[in-house]
């Protein structure tokens, strides 16, 4: 028991490490202080940025969508590289085709829709209710909870939120939340997945490496102006985040919880973004 709970602060420890971005990033790339909003400050390019640590197998790289730019044609490009951004001459102009031309790397393109890979005959796989705690994908559990971005409190707000459980939201919206973890298979190598708001899209690259450490890369890109990185908890969701699904369940909106006979930090809690 003493090892296993060594072994789980040590996966925390990892995460919280890999959950905000890596010095090294391209040239029109602005991050805040803590390294967990990066920001692109001119142009449409130049806009690539890394996770300040390699991923664990199964843990998600996930950032939402904070500020968009109109007037650019391009959304948001996501993947993994096993080049350690540290051993970079010079950080590649763009994710496609640049960064992938140097071998070992694999990036996904987020569009408006039709994000979803599919094999010849695949139908489309239940991802099961947006009230379950855990999206599952292949043998990798992940926290739903903060995988779909929240509006803020507000008259319609429950709306924007429906649009979010059902996938109707354009995953190039502002709040919408996207990521990347790579998934081991049994003859030793991974398949690459992107999640975005809380619906996983299918296997979009496989056998990658998995003797080597995979990065994320994020590429700001176009439209997409600014990001930030949402960390992610693993194990199993607190009481908290349970009270939470179930007072979200039964009300109509989430300004109704200021009505409930609940403690205060709870009914912050379940209105947080």
């Amino acid at each position: 028991r003493g090892q296993l709970k060594i072994a789980v602060s040590a996966m925390a420890s990892r995460c919280r490490l890999a959950a905000r971005f890596h010095r090294v990033h391209g040239t029109n790339v602005r991050l805040d202080a803590s390294r967990t909003r990066a920001t692109r400050v001119e142009s449409f390019a130049n806009g690539l940025c890394f996770s300040q640590e390699p991923l664990a197998p199964g843990q998600i790289f996930l950032v939402e969508i904070e500020e968009k730019e109109l007037g650019w044609c391009g959304h948001l490009r996501v993947g993994l590289t096993a080049h350690d951004p540290q051993s970079l001459e010079v950080v590649p102009e763009y994710s496609l085709p640049d960064l992938v031309n140097m071998g070992d790397t694999w990036v996904f393109a987020i569009t408006r829709s039709h994000n979803r890979v599919t094999e010849d005959g695949e139908g489309a796989r239940a991802q099961g209710s947006p009230w379950e705690p855990f999206l599952l994908i292949e043998r990798v559990r992940i926290p739903r909870d903060t995988l779909v971005g929240r509006s803020k409190p507000g008259r319609y707000s429950h709306i924007l939120d429906d649009l979010f459980k059902m996938n109707v939201l354009p995953a190039t919206a502002r709040r919408s939340r996207i990521g990347v973890l790579y998934a081991p298979q049994p003859d030793g190598t991974a398949d690459m997945h992107i999640v975005i708001n809380g619906e996983d899209m299918g296997p979009s690259a496989r056998r990658l490496p998995t003797t080597r450490p995979l990065y994320a890369v994020v590429d700001v890109f176009a439209s997409t102006k600014s990001v930030r990185v949402i960390p992610v908890e693993y194990g199993f969701p607190s009481l908290q985040t349970l009270c939470r699904l179930v007072i979200q369940k039964h009300i109509v909106h989430r300004l109704a919880i200021d009505g409930l006979d609940l403690p205060p930090p709870l009914k912050s809690f379940c209105k947080h973004e």
